[in-house]
């Protein structure tokens, strides 16, 4: 078996079929790359064929290129992975080149074979680069399938030659939501952005009688005839000059300079307009190295592919049988409780919506009628599947509806109490091999589970609101809590498309052990003077999506006087935020209680739109003298990473995958930086220690450098080659 076969039919068609033996996507690698230039040249060569169509064998196209092959490039290249690299690329460029150019002669533009690609589902990265080399793409009319370029997504861009080919298709301005944005379209948006030509019944079909029918004209690519200009303007043009301006300052606008592969590609689009189409396709190889020899590059896609393509998978699930979900009840049917039963009947899992009220619990359940509605009118879901979802949904206050769940998911309020005798109500109805699972954001997981008969069966499932939305799950194993549990767990996120992280309990667990220090740091800041735009600004400028004080609001502040009341409690005399108490609590005595009050830290307007920061800040006068940007990055910063190298030292993390996947798809911890431990592993543990110690010195022990992050530091180690050598031994 081989990832491309080769076939020519009773008309002289040659189809050569993707089809990666094993794998549920085509993922390209470079063994298969290989197959693909001697197929071409074999259908070149053989004066029978009439032309190529390049489809795909599986119900989709393909997922992109394997990413793991950069990473064994960069290693097999020694001292020089740049040059490696940039081989690697330069030969993909001649292999699509030799595609494109299907025989034509270099001076008459003759003579050359059609070639055409068949997309029989959704195609991304490399496929859809390899679709642009043919002369023409036929596309299933399949509303569900979709195409595109999402490459910067992952913190590189399309270096397959799809950042040359698109821009100078369409331009450099309609190229940017496909380029700049990594926007996935559907087959009849694809068609109207010329990703594709054709949207088609039977894309096989409609591209072998193009193949057919297609001349000389229909093959020869615009940039290889004569007297081509770049659509929209080169950049030497009025027109394109002031479009490359316009991206240029979109660009910076939304990286704040962090995120290196937009500005890559720009700087790839720019240089390569103004240059003949081969050179174009060398100057992207160099770009395309030079990104992916950026240390940001590597890690984002060691934190948003790898790991997290490993954690979905199961990394860390106990070695237990399947334990996929077929019946769930959720007890709670508030924001977040309606918003599990929603992702839980999307998954197609039959729920039980429980609340105290059935007008409550009929509420939660129209939190679904609502979304599919939406989903309705933006052409994304139909009345048939809407009706569907809505039937898997039972909501009741009936305690006896229960009976047959698998798995329960309570999401009452924060209340010990409440939520002891919610767990007591529903075992006394469920069978003993009915899983609880309770979702909370702070309560201590071995503690709620004493309130339950089978502590074993007892786990904590942390959902970030909104649930539909928040791509991150937290897995909370406590005491007591067994293999079956947590493998429960794992099955049910993996179903509701979600990836989950499983760590150890503590207070805070894993997540908001790290927000917390964040939120608390700036408002730590407006108590001593620093400019409130200072703080939000500096957060921003690395590539966090929200500041500290506007990430407060979003989350409300009289649930941050609450998780602060319960921490003093329990911590007492130690308790070390007495300052930031004082901003809090004053804001929640003036009403300020966030985005939801249209009040807190920023100003909002009738419709809950933000105006800016409160005026009413002044109470706590900004000094005259400000600190650097870099000494405010630095607080923000460790305020996180510290805690989460502290969860590392304490247990609750036991692999930092888990760490790095969690802060970005949880809080959005700078992306660029491939999480908490990425970001150390950029910085380098001495750095690290020298900056702690540091702050530690000006601000608190708060700061106080890890002993772990001190050994490492005069080890010379890394917390992913620490764990690379781990795993070996």
């Amino acid at each position: 078996m081989t990832d491309f076969t080769y076939e020519v039919d009773a008309d002289g068609v040659a189809v050569i079929t993707w089809d990666a033996p094993g794998k549920s996507m085509n993922v390209l690698t470079r063994e298969a790359f290989a197959l693909v230039e001697d197929h071409i040249d074999r259908a070149l060569a053989d004066d029978a064929v009439k032309g190529v169509v390049i489809t795909s064998g599986k119900k989709d196209f393909a997922g992109g290129m394997d990413l793991n092959v950069l990473a064994s490039i960069r290693e097999e290249s020694g001292e020089n992975p740049a040059q490696g690299l940039f081989d690697f690329t330069m030969n993909g460029h001649r292999i699509l080149r030799k595609l494109e150019r299907a025989g034509l002669d270099p001076k008459t533009n003759k003579g050359g074979k059609p070639v055409a690609c068949a997309i029989n589902g959704t195609c991304a990265g490399i496929g859809t680069e390899i679709a642009l080399a043919c002369h023409r793409r036929f596309m299933t009319d399949n509303e569900k399938a979709r195409i595109g370029l999402p490459e910067i997504l992952l913190g590189i861009f399309p270096g397959g030659g799809g950042t040359t080919r698109y821009s100078r298709m369409v331009g450099a301005m309609a190229a940017s939501p496909v380029l700049l944005e990594g926007k996935m379209l559907d087959p009849k948006k694809a068609k109207s952005a010329s990703l594709v030509d054709e949207v088609s019944a039977d894309p096989l079909a409609d591209a072998k009688a193009w193949v057919l029918s297609a001349g000389d004209a229909d093959i020869v690519k615009p940039w290889d005839v004569k007297g081509w200009k770049m659509p929209g303007g080169a950049p030497y043009h009025p027109a394109g000059f002031m479009t490359f301006v316009g991206a240029s300052a979109m660009v910076n606008g939304k990286t704040q300079g962090v995120y290196p592969a937009a500005k890559a590609l720009l700087s790839a689009v720019y240089e390569g307009a103004m240059v003949p189409f081969d050179t174009a396709l060398k100057i992207e190889a160099r770009w395309f190295t030079h990104v992916l020899m950026n240390p940001s590059s590597s890690a984002m896609i060691r934190s948003l592919f790898i790991n997290k393509q490993a954690l979905e998978k199961g990394a860390n699930r106990p070695d237990v049988a399947d334990q996929t979900v077929k019946k769930v009840g959720v007890l709670g049917a508030g924001m977040m409780g309606a918003g599990i039963a929603l992702v839980s009947a999307l998954a197609g899992i039959e729920v039980v919506l429980l609340d105290q009220k059935q007008e409550a619990a009929d509420k939660g359940k129209s939190y679904t009628a609502d979304y599919m509605d939406k989903g309705i009118s933006r052409k994304k879901a139909t009345p048939e599947k809407k009706d569907k979802v809505l039937s898997l949904i039972t909501a009741t206050t009936d305690y006896d509806a229960l009976k047959g769940c698998d798995l329960i998911v309570e999401a009452v309020f924060e209340d010990m109490g409440i939520k002891a005798e919610v767990t007591k109500a529903v075992e006394a109805v469920v069978g003993s091999d009915c899983i609880f699972a309770t979702n909370t954001s702070t309560l201590p997981i071995s503690d709620l589970a004493r309130a339950s008969q089978r502590p074993e069966q007892f786990i904590g499932i942390h959902f970030f609101s909104p649930v539909d939305k928040m791509m991150l799950v937290e897995i909370i194993k406590g005491a007591k809590t067994g293999d079956v549990a947590v493998a429960k767990a794992l099955d049910f996120v993996r179903q509701i498309r979600k990836t989950p992280i499983v760590v150890n309990d503590a207070r805070f667990f894993y997540a908001n052990r790290c927000i917390i220090p964040y939120i608390n740091e700036g408002i730590r800041m407006v108590k001593e003077g620093v400019a409130p735009a200072l703080i939000e600004n500096a957060a921003k400028m690395l590539g966090f999506p929200l500041g500290p004080l506007q990430l407060v609001d979003e989350t409300s502040i009289d649930l941050g006087v609450k998780i602060a009341k319960a921490t003093k409690a329990a911590m007492g005399d130690t308790y070390p935020d007495e300052a930031v108490d004082e901003v809090l609590f004053w804001m929640a005595d003036e009403g300020r209680l966030g985005r939801k009050a249209k009040a807190g830290f920023y100003a909002y307007d009738d419709k809950g739109k933000r105006q800016g920061l409160w005026d009413g800040l002044s109470k706590f006068p900004e000094a005259d003298d400000q600190p650097d940007l870099s000494e405010v990055q630095h607080r923000l910063m460790f305020a996180q990473v510290l805690e989460a190298v502290r969860a590392l030292e304490d247990g609750v993390l036991t692999d930092i995958r888990e760490g790095d996947v969690g802060a970005i798809l949880g809080w959005g911890f700078a992306p660029w930086s491939g999480g908490p431990f990425s970001w150390l592993d950029i910085l380098g543990a001495a750095r690290a220690v020298e900056i702690c110690d540091r702050l530690s010195e000006s601000h608190g022990e708060r700061f106080a450098t890890p002993e772990m992050l001190r050994e490492m530091a005069a080890k010379g180690e890394t917390f992913y080659g620490r764990a690379e050598a781990q795993r070996a031994a």
